[in-house]
Parts: C-alpha cells; sequence; structure tokens
C-alpha cells in the first residue's frame, strides 16, 4: 500500500507542478511578453557605453543622415534605406546633419564626432534600432499566440530575447535587426492572408513585404525562400497539390492585388518617390546590381582556419552551431523532431520550412561575414524552441523527464546569455572553446567594437606607442586617447605593444589577404599573446633589446 502511494506521488508530482506553472504562464502571457521585451531592452542599452562603433555603423548612419538632411539616397545604394533612417534620425534630431563626405563610412565618422558628441550621437544611432527589437517581439508573440496558444507565444518571446546574436545585433546601428524583424512580419502577414485572403491581409502582407525588402535586400530571397518552402512542405505532406489549390482562388487572386498595390508604393515612398529616366526609384535598381555584383564577385571570408573569396557551404551550419545558445539549439531540436511527427500541421510545419529556407540560402550565399546575414533563422527556431519546452511540460505523465528537461534547458540559457553580458556579439557556445578565432571572425567575433578597451587598457600600460591596423574608421588617437599608432607589418612585429585585431589578423592577413601565400604573418608564429583585450583584440609585448 505504502509503495504504491509513494508510486502515485511520484507519477502526480511533476504533472502537478508542470501543469501550475503552464497555467500560470498562459494566465499572464502578455505580461511575461511584456517583461521580458523590457529587460532585452535594458540589457541592449547597458552595451551602448561598453563598445565604441563596428565597422559598418557609420556607413548606415551617413546613408541615412543624407536621406533625412538633403532628400536623397545616392552616397551608397548597397543597402535599402529603412534601418538607415532610422539609425540616423535620432542624431539627426539631435542637431546633426551630413558633413559633405563622399565616403559612406567617413561621413558617418564625421557625423558621429561631430562637435565631440561621439557618445550621445553613438547612443541616437543605435537606439533606433530598438523599435526593430521591438517589433520582432510582437510578430514571435502574436504568431505563438495564433497557432500554439498564448503561454507558448509567451515563452517564444522569452527564449528570443534571451538569444545572445538577437541582443548583440538589436544593440547596434546596423541593417540586421531590421531585416529579422521584417522578414518575421512578412512571413506572419503572409500566413494570415493564405488563412483569409481579404483585401486588407493583402494589404497588410504587401506592407510586411515592402518592409523587409526596404530593410536589406537578402530579404527578397529569404521571403519567397521560406514561403516556398512551406508551400512544398504542404504538397509533400498531403501528397497532392490541394494546398496550391486553396491558394488558386478568386479571393486570392483579388487580394494578392492589394498586396502588390501596397508593396509598391511602400517601396518607392522608401526611395522617396524619386523618378529619374524614366525609371522610378533608380537608386533601387542600383542597389540590387551592387549586391548582384558583390555576390558573383564574392567577399573575404573565414572559417575553421581557411580563408576564401567565394564562401563556404558548411559556414552558417558551423556559425549557428557554435554562436547560438546549446540550450537553444536544445530546446529547437526537440522542436524540430516534433514537427516531423506531425508534419501535416501548419502550426509546425511553417516554422520547420521557414528555418531549412533560410540555412538553404545561406548555403547558396558567397558573402559570408557573420550569422548577422541569416539572423531571421531565429524567428522559427524560437518558435520550435517554445513549442518543445510547452509540449515537455504538458506531458509530465507520459515523460516524467519532460518538465525537467525543459525547465533546466531554459535555465541553462538564461545563464549562458547572463554570464557573457554585455559581449553578446562575440558570444560563443561551450563548443568553441577558449579560442573561438579558430572557428570564426569578423562580425561573430571582432567587428572592432573593442577600442574603448584597447583605449583604456594602453592608458594602464602607459604605452608609449603601439603598432596596430585598426579594422575600422575612427578617431582614436584625436578623441579616444590612443598613443601614436604605427601600422603592422604583416611580416614581423614592432619592439613594444602589438595590437591585433582579430579579424585583421584571420580574414585580412594584416592587409596582404589573398596576396603573397607564401608569406605566413607574424601572429600565426607566436604561440601566445601577452594578453586579449576584450573578445576581439590580442595585445602582444616584444621587448626593444630582442631587436638589438
Amino acid at each position: 500500500m505504502g509503495k504504491r502511494k509513494k508510486s502515485g506521488v511520484a507519477e502526480r508530482a511533476p504533472a502537478a507542478w508542470s501543469r501550475r506553472l503552464a497555467t500560470w504562464v498562459e494566465r499572464r502571457s502578455l505580461m511575461l511578453a511584456a517583461a521580458a521585451i523590457v529587460i532585452g531592452t535594458l540589457r541592449i542599452g547597458a552595451t551602448y557605453a561598453v563598445f565604441n562603433h563596428t565597422v559598418d555603423e557609420p556607413a548606415h548612419i551617413g546613408c541615412g543622415m543624407e536621406w533625412l538632411s538633403k532628400g536623397t539616397y545616392q552616397l551608397e545604394t548597397q543597402h535599402p534605406p529603412l534601418a538607415r533612417v532610422f539609425s540616423a534620425l535620432g542624431p539627426f534630431l539631435a542637431g546633426e546633419r551630413s558633413q559633405g563626405r563622399t565616403d559612406a563610412y567617413q561621413e558617418g565618422a564625421a557625423i558621429l564626432y561631430h562637435d565631440l558628441q561621439y557618445e550621445r550621437n553613438l547612443t541616437l544611432a543605435r537606439v533606433g534600432t530598438l523599435p526593430f527589437f521591438w517589433l520582432a517581439c510582437v510578430v514571435v508573440y502574436l504568431a505563438g499566440a495564433r497557432w500554439y496558444g498564448k503561454g507558448p507565444a509567451a515563452l517564444a518571446v522569452i527564449l528570443f530575447t534571451w538569444l545572445p546574436p538577437i541582443l548583440a545585433h538589436a544593440s547596434l546601428a546596423t541593417t540586421d535587426m531590421a531585416l529579422t524583424a521584417t522578414v518575421g512580419l512578412a512571413l506572419y502577414t503572409a500566413l494570415v492572408w493564405a488563412e483569409a485572403p481579404t483585401p486588407a491581409h493583402g494589404a497588410a502582407m504587401g506592407l510586411g513585404c515592402a518592409l523587409a525588402a526596404l530593410a536589406k535586400f537578402s530579404s527578397l530571397l529569404l521571403v519567397p525562400a521560406c514561403l516556398g518552402a512551406l508551400l512544398a512542405w504542404a504538397v509533400v505532406s498531403e501528397r497532392g497539390w490541394a494546398p496550391v489549390r486553396r491558394l488558386a482562388t478568386t479571393r486570392h487572386g483579388v487580394s494578392l492585388l492589394a498586396a502588390l498595390a501596397a508593396g509598391m508604393v511602400t517601396v518607392w515612398a522608401g526611395y522617396r518617390f524619386s523618378f529619374r529616366g524614366g525609371v522610378p526609384a533608380p537608386e533601387l535598381f542600383a542597389g540590387l546590381q551592387y549586391v548582384y555584383h558583390h555576390q558573383t564577385s564574392g567577399h573575404a571570408s573565414y572559417l575553421l582556419g581557411e580563408r576564401s573569396n567565394s564562401g563556404f557551404w558548411l559556414f552558417y551550419p558551423v556559425a549557428l552551431a557554435v554562436k547560438t545558445p546549446l540550450a537553444f539549439l536544445g530546446l529547437a531540436a526537440g522542436g524540430m523532431a516534433i514537427a516531423w511527427r506531425r508534419r501535416g500541421e501548419t502550426i509546425w510545419a511553417a516554422p520547420m520550412a521557414f528555418t531549412l529556407a533560410i540555412l538553404a540560402v545561406g548555403l547558396y550565399s558567397r558573402i559570408n561575414i557573420g550569422t548577422r546575414h541569416v539572423l531571421p533563422i531565429y524567428f522559427g527556431l524560437a518558435m520550435l524552441a517554445a513549442g518543445a519546452a510547452w509540449d515537455w511540460l504538458g506531458h509530465a505523465t507520459e515523460r516524467k523527464w519532460g518538465p525537467w528537461l525543459a525547465a533546466g534547458l531554459v535555465a541553462w540559457l538564461a545563464a549562458s546569455g547572463a554570464v557573457n553580458h554585455p559581449d553578446y556579439l562575440a558570444y560563443f557556445n561551450e563548443l568553441a572553446g577558449s579560442q573561438p578565432e579558430r572557428i570564426l571572425a569578423d562580425s561573430d567575433l571582432d567587428w572592432g567594437q573593442d577600442m574603448l578597451r584597447l583605449s583604456a587598457r594602453l592608458r594602464e600600460l602607459r604605452a608609449p606607442r603601439v603598432t596596430f591596423t585598426p579594422l575600422l574608421s575612427a578617431y582614436l588617437r584625436d578623441y579616444h586617447g590612443f598613443p601614436p599608432i604605427q601600422r603592422s607589418d604583416p611580416r614581423s612585429p614592432a619592439p613594444g605593444w602589438n595590437a591585433v585585431s582579430i579579424t585583421a589578423w584571420k580574414v585580412m592577413r594584416l592587409g596582404l589577404t589573398f596576396d603573397h601565400p607564401e608569406i605566413v604573418v607574424w601572429p600565426d608564429r607566436v604561440k601566445k599573446a601577452t594578453e586579449r583585450v576584450g573578445r576581439g583584440v590580442l595585445l602582444y609585448y616584444f621587448p626593444p633589446s630582442e631587436f638589438r
């Protein structure tokens, strides 16, 4: 009798606490999601004063300022204007204007440092990315609530806001968080339209897709790939063309016209209704041509000790494997397993199809310079991860391990991000070890963000000079207090202090890139740096007596 009682308690206890937890989360889902967004915002804001601007931020600020202060968009059209305008809006409202430089990076730097208001201008520029972080969270919640329920929706938002890659790019005045938010919006509105093809839903879908196109040109591949993958998934799952026939209705056709009209007007408005040579928004087509040339010509990239100008097939799978917290990967893997078992259900098929499609687009890309280029993949993965955690919580009786596994992974995810604050940009999980530069560099590790830390350390050391090849356009000596800087020689270090940007070393070979492959740059020959400054800079000291 006692044994049966003990057995009964063992079976009921997990069910009881997990059921109470699930009920509590569901009743307070909106409050929990809002709290997660607020906490995420505070974590993002706490990074502003720690890190100087990264490589690309000045260019985005400079081009956005041109749009605002001159009413043109010709300085550099490689990226569309939406995120750039938001990045420049804060400095613009504070009185900053274009400075007349012809190079986008130098123009942005001149704006940032104008009137010695660097900290203010950089903070205001970065605040312009927060609306996209909030939008991404809102879309995650709306999608989760619509197809999974309020409890899983809140959990998805919490998991999403705990991801270091999301926090990292939400803290910078760049285009990647805008891409993530607007691609998520485009996919959500497209699914709503497919279920209820009203003209209003069609116009919403057109607006969502247009905003994605105005955020970053890669959305023009990502959104169709995701929707195409979902349709293909449905055709295979139902073993027929019924999913296609359900979309080929008069209602869908009429509402699609509303989508096209809303989308075209929105994109043209994004380019200020420019019209030259009989072409509306000529900057759009110039930008697309620029991106096509960039894709076909490639970009210097680095993976696992190798360099390439045409990219690596495994770049994004490897990058995601080491840049995503292992706990989140475990939850997402559980969601994928459930999605495969229940592949006929749209709520599981959609995030799975979106994840696979974005990864497939990444495999095709010849521009492998950061996980940020596939950042929208976390939209689908957050849904899968939350779905798995919620499923495990709800099956405590059948699977006693489920609630404990879900709770353990969620706690691990929370801790893995918190202990790495504020270094979300250079975050790597446990698989990368103590030298992540053996795997990745560039915007996954060193995007030039540690110049403030390097300046402070050089002052502490009272270094009379430093040999260094900076990665970004910055007033290092005139504003940030660097000692005199001597440019690095790839062949040998200089006497005294030598600072090495990991990206300048691993990707660019201290300026040689792919030239003179017979030369082994000197950091490759030195076994260990004197110290690491932040996450992205190595500091070496060589006594002058060794050079006599």
